[in-house]
């Protein structure tokens, strides 16, 4: 021990004085941790920085041959010495400093030697211990593996109890089936309650059927549903029935099984039966027809529009019922898509078509318009919703009858319109012919015709405010294409301002041609020169004023949309403009006289003469948004189509002439269309040139035989 402690205590001196005299400091003991440090190596960072040297003893990296010769290379023999005495006092050191690490962990290393002997005696604890609780949890788990088995065991029981309960109920709902049924199908009771019931059972007594106790019940039910389908069936042939309750009744048979092509006929029976009632009762409000005209027809009983408001609320709402009944009973089901309902509401709406008919007729007198026009407003909406159901179901009757109803109201004004005519014709007669004092005169010619031509003017502007209700916005069939076009143009503007003046310019040439009696004028001259006058200012003025009124009351398609636009005014000798077969008057007796080429002159040199002195005309000018502008567009398109179409032919005489007569008969009306009225005389010439120019034989009609046709036609 005391060499130990010896060698201890010189190694401590050794090493406190190798201390001391490098650092110099006071440090103490500790500076031998340096050593250790290096011996133990750097750390990981600093390792990762210092570049790898194989002749530091203190690298990672130390080689002892590369140290040793770079030793022994690079120092001398005294310093080799030195160095050597140097390793071995660091050696020494070191050895200290693991004799004191060892004495000072002694402690600490028993004490961890004990715990880990006291942990390995807790885990083999543990490890006993859990294999008690792995036997433990393996005992629970077959546990409840035996309680599952047992609860599903007896859920299963439960499902099959549950089921058993279930068909026993089942059972006894069957076995109470047929008194069930008797009980809600005896009369008065409740008929669809039984159908369900039986609907719920039927499947199931089919199915078990062979079982002798379920067919007798099913006998039971089939013989209680069959007193019940026998008792529908009487029901059925009930003329009281009402369109829903005769809807309910065969849909009941059909749930009965019942054939569906005796139902389809039978209920197309009974709602043709109560159909043709409805229209039996509006013919009883009709005087009986009579075809030679002769009898006296009484007033109706009611206004026009009381019939129709009858007839759509009882016939044409229960038709429409009855389709769409039909639609839902017998769709799909054979026997049903032969189109029966089709012919059998064809018949119908055409037999109440013809009593509308005879109604309308009776309104002979002038009336109230607007009862009329409402009248046939709501027979049209009531109609269009037949129509959803059965587009086949008179349509184009139905359309018809509305557009002969306004003709022959547009008819009755225009026979007012020349008896009032008449009669103040009658009036200017009584005036004229009325004896005057002496020395006071009677009303002046200028006077007599101021009154005749406002009366006839005012009159004429009334009936025009009549007819615009058939136009209006509110009603229905107003808006339809079919009717708009048609009756503004064909019934209104042609039909009734036309042709009352072309009567009146007749009646007036009446009473000039009319032959004189017993030496005497047909007609007085005063009346005569009133006549002619009216005449000349009607020509002049009033029918163009009319024309125009008419036009913007009763619009074609194109004036519904847009605005009406900005005319040209017209010029003062439009009407007498050189090498045009048809002059560009508007009334007849003052068109220049035709043009007939000579025969050394040449009609195409001629046509390119006249081309070099008129305008230009821009076929597709761009077209400005108003009813002016889309006319002429369209009115340009359309002339010059003729134009091409006659270049592409060779025309005889007659072929000429009919263009000739053509053209004149544009030009009559065509010119108040349109933006410039010498586009119109424009495209017509060169029509005319074009014609000439392309005939054998150019010889053209005159003038008055083409005035003539163009007035007859």
């Amino acid at each position: 021990m005391a060499e130990v402690e010896a060698a201890g205590s010189g190694t401590e001196t050794g090493g406190g004085s190798e201390s001391g005299n490098a650092t110099g400091s006071g440090s103490g003991w500790r500076r031998p941790h340096g050593p250790l440090q290096r011996y133990y190596g750097p750390s990981a960072a600093e390792a990762a920085e210092a570049t790898p040297d194989p002749a530091d003893i203190n690298g990672p990296h130390f080689d002892p041959e590369v140290f040793l010769t770079k030793v022994r290379s690079e120092c001398r023999l005294g310093e080799l010495l030195s160095r050597e005495a140097t390793l071995g006092r660091e050696i020494r050191a070191l050895d200290s400093d693991m004799q004191t690490l060892l004495y000072e962990n002694y402690n600490k290393f028993i004490s961890a030697t004990d715990t880990i002997r006291k942990m390995k005696v807790d885990f083999r604890r543990m490890e006993a211990e859990m294999d008690d609780l792995a036997s433990n949890m393996a005992a629970i788990s077959a546990s409840s593996a035996r309680v599952s088995a047992a609860l599903q065991d007896r859920h299963r029981r439960g499902a099959q109890l549950a089921g058993v309960q279930a068909l026993l109920r089942k059972l006894q709902s069957l076995v109470e089936v047929p008194g069930r049924l008797r009980r809600w199908a005896a009369p008065g009771a409740d008929p669809a309650r039984a159908l369900h019931c039986y609907a719920r059972a039927r499947a199931v007594l089919r199915h078990y059927r062979h079982l002798p106790s379920f067919r007798a019940i099913e006998d039971e039910s089939h013989s209680i549903m069959a007193e019940l389908a026998q008792r529908l069936r009487a029901r059925l042939r009930d003329d009281t029935l009402d369109p829903k309750e005769l809807t309910e009744c065969v849909e009941m048979l059909l749930q009965l099984e019942e054939p569906p092509e005796e139902l389809c006929e039978e209920f197309l029976s009974q709602a043709g039966a109560r159909l043709e009632a409805e229209l039996a009762a509006l013919e009883a409000e009709l005087p009986p027809s009579d075809p030679s005209g002769t009898a006296s027809t009484p007033p109706p009983a009611s206004d026009i529009l009381d019939f129709v408001d009858r007839g759509s609320s009882a016939f044409v709402s229960n038709l429409c019922l009855l389709a769409a009944s039909y639609r839902s009973l017998f769709e799909g089901r054979p026997g049903s898509g032969d189109g029966r309902l089709e012919a059998f509401a064809s018949t119908l709406t055409t037999r109440y078509f013809e009593l509308l008919e005879r109604r309308l007729a009776l309104e002979r007198g002038l009336g109230d318009t607007s009862l009329l026009v409402r009248a046939l407003d709501r027979f049209h909406r009531r109609l269009r919703a037949l129509l959803e159901l059965l587009p086949a179901a008179g349509a184009e009757a139905g359309a018809a009858l509305v557009a002969r109803a306004a003709r022959e109201r547009v008819a009755r004004y225009l026979r007012a319109l020349q008896t009032f005519f008449l009669g103040c014709l009658g009036d200017v007669r009584q005036a004229l012919a009325a004896p005057r004092p002496p020395g006071k005169d009677g009303p002046g010619l200028p006077d007599l015709l101021a009154t005749l031509s406002s009366s006839v003017l005012g009159q004429l502007k009334a009936v025009l405010a009549y007819v615009q209700l058939f136009t209006a916005r509110d009603v229905a069939f107003a808006s339809l294409p079919y009717f708009k076009g048609e009756f503004c143009v064909e019934a209104v503007r042609e039909g009734l301002v036309v042709a009352f003046v072309r009567w009146l310019c007749r009646t007036a040439r009446g009473f000039a041609d009319s032959p004189a009696e017993r030496g005497a004028p047909a007609a007085p001259p005063a009346l005569l020169l009133l006549l002619a006058r009216l005449c000349l200012d009607y020509e002049a003025t009033t029918i163009s004023y009319i024309l125009t009124l008419t036009d913007e009351q009763f619009p074609p398609e194109v004036g519904q949309l847009f605005e009406e636009g900005v005319r040209r005014a017209q010029s003062s000798d439009s009407s007498r403009r050189a090498f045009s077969v048809y002059s560009s008057s508007r009334a007849p007796g003052r068109y220049a006289p035709s043009y007939t080429p000579s025969a050394p002159m040449d009609t195409h040199l001629l046509s390119n003469i006249q081309k070099l002195f008129s305008e230009r005309i821009d076929i597709f000018s761009p077209v400005e948004f108003n009813k002016v502008s889309v006319l002429t567009g369209i009115i340009k398109i359309s002339l010059k189509t003729l134009l091409e179409c006659v270049r592409l032919r060779t025309l005889g005489r007659f072929g000429l002439q009919q263009v000739q007569v053509d053209g004149h008969y544009l030009q009559l009306y065509l010119w108040r269309f349109a933006a410039d009225e010498r586009v119109v005389q424009g495209l017509l010439d060169e029509v005319a040139a074009s014609a000439a120019h392309r005939c054998l034989d150019p010889v053209p009609m005159e003038h008055s035989v083409v005035e003539l046709i163009c007035e007859r036609g």
